[in-house]
């Protein structure tokens, strides 16, 4: 079973698809900074991101389901435009299955055929291992640690948070 990545249709991949899974990866508070009980209208507005930003879902083969989403945008602007900055959530009941994979892969050739030179990831959760070795096996490494910075739901705040970068 693999996955078909391709860029959201927000109008129609939203509600049905990217929405709940932004509700369950962020509902349980362990990987993403975006408020637990985030609601619908804000969660729109932090994933669906304006250009140059672009989003992508992952589609189950051959269920046609969408089982996790990402985005790629610019780090930050001018003069730091060129580094991209990536973000990913995958369904739990697609865990395992290599969608992330899929997805992490897609977004760095997507971001190296946009001219990128590299990508970097501000805010990895240091207790969230399956993502971590998923980057490093990837080629990205660890930059820097923010000590005790994400206020994680089981854990409290005492979780650092990395950067994580490589080159495109």
């Amino acid at each position: 079973m693999g996955s078909i990545i391709r860029e959201a249709e927000p109008e129609v991949d939203w509600l049905t698809g990217i929405w709940p899974i932004f509700q369950e990866t962020v509902q349980a508070g362990d990987t993403l900074v975006f408020p637990p009980d985030c609601d619908e209208q804000s969660a729109r507005e932090f994933w669906l991101l304006p250009a140059p930003g672009r989003v992508f879902v992952a589609i189950d083969e051959p269920g046609g389901a969408i089982v996790g989403s990402s985005y790629v945008k610019p780090n930050q602007p001018g003069l730091g435009g060129h580094v991209a900055n990536a973000a990913f959530m995958v369904a739990t009941s697609a865990s395992g299955r290599g969608v992330g994979r899929a997805l992490a892969e897609h977004a760095i050739e997507w971001a190296r055929e946009a001219n990128f030179s590299a990508m970097q990831f501000n805010f990895v959760v240091s207790t969230n291992t399956r993502a971590i070795a998923l980057w490093k096996s990837l080629g990205f490494a660890i930059i820097g640690t923010i000590p005790q910075a994400f206020a994680h739901q089981g854990l409290g705040r005492k979780v650092d948070a990395f950067v994580m970068h490589r080159f495109l």
